[in-house]
């Protein structure tokens, strides 16, 4: 009995014993059960997303665009103020671009490359190719440079009418050049957060833009001319500006539609320059100052250009146009986007109401007509006076600097379509600070491209573009 006694409590000692020492010990987890080999595997994997996926693909094309300006300078101070002699002083620039033709071809922000008497290109890997200049559209802020190389790597371009806004957006530049020591592109992550924006303000490159993609991925000085870029790793625009009160981002980037710029890109690559899309429409500019007033006033003709497009397909002062190839147009600032997108030779549906009434034509694009006039007779058509701050005052400007429309012919009225208290903005891309500025701008773009003016009339920014014939 002793003996068996002593048995148990020997066992039940060891038991306890053995309890306490499995107190002591950690508990077993999965990941104990789990080769720590497979573990590593499953995190890779999950750092692997739609987005890195997308830059994979993407970022070989994306190149960093170097340019070189050349400016005049007095050698020393008496020469700044007594004159003669002058001397040079070169200028760097910088910007960001992407391949869309394995051969070369490169697009860009036309602000990146103006002026630039040298552009070279670098590729993700260092190799640097000096490049050319194809051509240009400052209008439109864009720009086709080429390199002599083969088999590069090629951006694939996507379709910017079917973007959904919330939908993931990645911008891809060079953001601050080589002041990173790196030749590798940045990436910045956000969302679409709006299709269609009508820019003017502060942005880099400063300028009228219609129609922009609007991100809140970070875009910063020197990411334009880069691609923003889908979850699918589809160029969908170009980054073009920043709006910024202080230079840096804000969250609100803008990009050009890769639409638009496919067509401006094959007038540029096919025809050395970009042709306008016309159909001879001349529309009733909305009054009041009352933003809803504007934004719902419609698109209603004024006139219609006897012989053009509008006038065969039946179009009369009056009528309104309500949609362009089933799209739905609310006001002049729609309308100028859907026709900065059509091509001329195209043939385009549209919904037009008459009174109560609606029908559908059709108009065939052509080419902007010239204004029939040469240049100095135009300027001697139109009066201008610098914006004061008096002028400014009295008249109820938002704008802080301009050249104030005085008079105006009746026939450039009618062949450009500004008017008497119309504030000229812009030019192109050159802003405009004094009356003299548009005497300069029309020096310097007329018989050379498409002029593309921008006023202030009744509190909002208008765009008229025509072509000054020498």
């Amino acid at each position: 009995m002793k003996d068996l006694l002593a048995s148990v409590a020997l066992a039940l000692g060891t038991a306890c014993e053995g309890a306490a020492r499995a107190d002591r010990a950690p508990a077993a987890t999965v990941a104990d059960t789990i080769p720590r080999v497979a573990i590593t595997e499953q995190v890779n994997t999950s750092r692997r997303t739609a987005i890195t996926e997308a830059v994979a693909r993407i970022a070989p094309a994306v190149v960093t665009v170097q340019t070189e300006t050349v400016e005049r300078v007095p050698l020393d101070v008496f020469e700044q103020f007594f004159g003669g002699r002058s001397g040079q002083q070169t200028q760097s620039g910088i910007g960001s671009g992407f391949i869309i033709r394995a051969d070369g071809v490169i697009v860009t922000n036309e602000h990146v490359i103006s002026g630039a008497s040298k552009i070279s290109v670098m590729l993700r890997d260092g190799t640097t190719y000096p490049a050319r200049l194809l051509g240009a559209d400052e209008t439109n802020d864009l720009a086709v440079i080429k390199v002599d190389a083969r088999n590069l790597p090629v951006a694939q371009l996507g379709n910017s009418d079917q973007l959904i806004m919330g939908e993931w957006a990645i911008a891809i530049g060079n953001p601050f050049g080589f002041v990173l020591g790196n030749t590798e592109p940045a990436v910045t992550t956000g969302v679409i957060s709006a299709t269609g924006r009508n820019l003017l303000g502060r942005s880099e490159g400063n300028g009228v833009y219609l129609g922009m993609i609007q991100t809140d991925a970070s875009i910063n000085p020197g990411n334009s001319g880069g691609p923003l870029v889908t979850a699918t790793g589809e160029v969908i625009g170009v980054n073009s500006s920043i709006y910024t009160p202080s230079g840096g981002s804000i969250g609100l980037g803008f990009a050009i539609p890769i639409n638009r710029a496919r067509r401006i890109v094959d007038d540029l690559l096919e025809h050395g320059k970009v042709r306008r899309p016309w159909i001879g429409e001349k529309l009733l500019t909305p009054r009041g100052n009352n933003p809803r007033d504007v934004v719902t006033a419609g698109v209603v003709l004024q006139s219609v250009v006897p012989g053009s497009p509008a006038a065969r397909a039946g179009l009369e002062a009056g009528d309104e146009i309500v949609a362009v190839r089933g799209k739905r147009v609310r006001n002049i600032f729609e309308w100028e986007t859907e026709r900065l997108d059509m091509r001329v030779g195209e043939t385009v549906a549209l919904t037009i109401r008459s009174g109560t009434r609606e029908r559908q034509v059709t108009v065939t694009v052509t080419d902007l007509p010239e204004v029939s006039a040469p240049r100095v007779t135009v300027l001697r058509e139109i009066q201008l006076t610098t914006l004061t701050p008096q002028i400014r005052a009295e008249r109820g400007y938002r704008n802080t600097q301009g050249a104030v429309v005085v008079e105006v012919s009746d026939r450039v009225r009618e062949e450009i379509g500004i008017q008497a208290g119309d504030l000229i903005v812009q030019i192109n891309r050159a802003a405009i600070r004094t009356a003299s500025d548009v005497s300069q701008a029309f020096e310097t773009y007329g018989g050379r491209q498409i002029i593309r003016m921008a006023f202030e009339r009744n509190g909002f920014i208008y765009t008229r573009d025509f072509e000054i014939r020498r």
